[in-house]
Parts: C-alpha cells; sequence; structure tokens
C-alpha cells in the first residue's frame, strides 16, 4: 500500500464529505477509493470512517488521523518545493542599490558566493550612500542603513542590526585624553557622517537611560571609509558603523570610548518595489545577505 497516496485518498474523502466526489477528483472508481480506505483502516487496526448509505461521519480515531495526515502532507509538500526550488536555475538580471562602505566592506567578499551559487544570474551593484528611488532607478531591492524607514509604497525587511562604535585613534587620546563621559565630547574635535539622519546628534543609552549630544563637528564626509581614513590619521573623535570600525579596533588603530554606554543602533533594511509576489532572485539575494553577512553585534 501506498501511504502516502492513502494518506491523500482518505484527505479528499473527509474535505469532500463524499467518496463519490472524492473519487472523482482522484479519478479513480469510487470501489477503488473505498478498498484504499479500507486497507488503511486495516493496517492502523482501527475504524476511521462511520458509513452509511446516506451519510458517513469520522470516529475519534479518524478525527485525530485527518488532523493528522494534514500536517504531514502539508509539511512533504513544503519540503518538496523547497527542494525543486534549490535545483531550479536562477536567471535574469538582479539590479541592487548599497550604501558604499557597506558594498565594499560587507558585500564584496559575499557577491561571489552568491554569484558562484546562481551561475546564470547577472548582477549590476551601484553604490550610493544617498537614498535613492528604487522605482525610476530601476533596482530590484536596496539596502538602506537607517534606524528606522519612514512609511511610504515600498515594501522593507530588516536583515540585522549595525552598533555604531564611538572610536578614536590612540595618538589623538594621547595628545587630547579620551572623554569619559559623552557630554565631554563637546570639547574635542569630533567628525560626523553627514548623510546621517542627525548629523550633528548623538544618541547613547545605558540601559533605560538615554542621551543625546549636540555636537559642532569640525570634520563631515558622506562617506564612512573616508571618515575611519580621518580617524585613523588622529583627526579627532567619530562614529562609525561596526562593519566599519570592528577591523580598525582589532589592529589597534582606533579604541572604543564609552564601554558602559551604547550607541545608537541602525537596522540594515532590504527596500522593494511593492509586488504581490516578491521575485525569486531578490528573496534568494535577501536571504543570502541576512544569513551570511550581517551578525547582531554582542
Amino acid at each position: 500500500m501506498d501511504v502516502l497516496l492513502t494518506m491523500r485518498a482518505f484527505r479528499r474523502v473527509v474535505e469532500r464529505n463524499s467518496f463519490y466526489k472524492a473519487a472523482e477528483d482522484l479519478a479513480i472508481t469510487p470501489a477503488a477509493l473505498s478498498k484504499q480506505i479500507k486497507q488503511l483502516e486495516n493496517r492502523l487496526g482501527t475504524l476511521l470512517i462511520v458509513r452509511t448509505t446516506r451519510s458517513m461521519s469520522l470516529t475519534e480515531a479518524g478525527q485525530l488521523y485527518y488532523q493528522e495526515a494534514c500536517r504531514l502532507l502539508g509539511e512533504f509538500d513544503a519540503l518538496e518545493q523547497t527542494v525543486a526550488a534549490s535545483t531550479q536555475q536562477v536567471s535574469g538580471m538582479l539590479r541592487v542599490n548599497a550604501p558604499l562602505s557597506f558594498g565594499l566592506t560587507v558585500l564584496s567578499p559575499l557577491l561571489p558566493l552568491f554569484m558562484q551559487r546562481y551561475p546564470q544570474l547577472q548582477v549590476e551593484l551601484t553604490l550610493d550612500d544617498r537614498v535613492l528611488d528604487v522605482v525610476a532607478a530601476g533596482f530590484d531591492i536596496s539596502l538602506r542603513i537607517r534606524r528606522r524607514l519612514p512609511d511610504s509604497s515600498l515594501s522593507a525587511q530588516a536583515l540585522g542590526e549595525i552598533q555604531q562604535r564611538i572610536c578614536a585613534a590612540p595618538g589623538y587620546l594621547a595628545q587630547h585624553g579620551a572623554p569619559q563621559a559623552p557630554e565631554e565630547l563637546q570639547r574635542h574635535s569630533c567628525l560626523a557622517y553627514s548623510l546621517a539622519e542627525r548629523p550633528g546628534q548623538w544618541q547613547f543609552s545605558a540601559g533605560s537611560d538615554s542621551l543625546s549630544v549636540a555636537l559642532t563637528p569640525r570634520f563631515t564626509a558622506n562617506n564612512s571609509l573616508m571618515l575611519r581614513d580621518m580617524l585613523v590619521a588622529g583627526l579627532g573623535i567619530g562614529s562609525l558603523p561596526s562593519f566599519v570600525a570592528d577591523p580598525e579596533i582589532a589592529a589597534g588603530r582606533l579604541v572604543p570610548l564609552f564601554p558602559a554606554m551604547a550607541a545608537e543602533t541602525h537596522q540594515v533594511f532590504a527596500v522593494y518595489p511593492t509586488r504581490r509576489h516578491l521575485q525569486r532572485k531578490v528573496r534568494l539575494f535577501t536571504e543570502f545577505v541576512r544569513e551570511c553577512g550581517l551578525r547582531t553585534p554582542d
């Protein structure tokens, strides 16, 4: 007896509440269907369906078997769809937009792996720290690093967190001293990211307490990699995203400040034009970035 085939037949009988209608759906005779269900009951050693000339009803065992059969068949069908989808070739052009520093630091080592996995797919990557119009520019997906996204007609999902690091070069701190509290930043040379939501204001938190410090930056730039280089050169104190700052901190070229307080956290959002069904190439890229490229900071 084909267990899956018989399980599907049983489910159809229950759904249609009729052997005759279920047999029509399954393109078999009512007698053949009745024989299948009888074999199933014999295999289980219990009655599943009580049948009369005019009606049918499930026994308690039949109700339990129906519920579990629906669950198992659903999982089996989902498994088959997943495996089938994984073997299908993804092709065509995928147009991606991302911030320059994120693209060079995070995406650069990942894209070769992604393209090797899907050799029939073409990728067109546009790196720009400005927020570009996804629809007008024809992007399939745009990656944006923001505290939150404004309401719009676009669809979006969060892929992971990016923690800001307040840091400075050892040479700068040796010459000017390390600030012990965020309020002391106003007496230091500060460098800021000009495209931030609030370039002259840095946020800090410690537990439930929060603090906002207003600054007059000595230097601003619209790219985090430029800010990194200026900080490493000893020009002052700045706020960098963790994916830019952490390698420099690990190498000793930058020193993190205020260990007891956290600077603000940003989300990496995948933004794409609203469609009823997300294109498979976009979904695969989004999942790949989430799984391989982002880690929630400690």
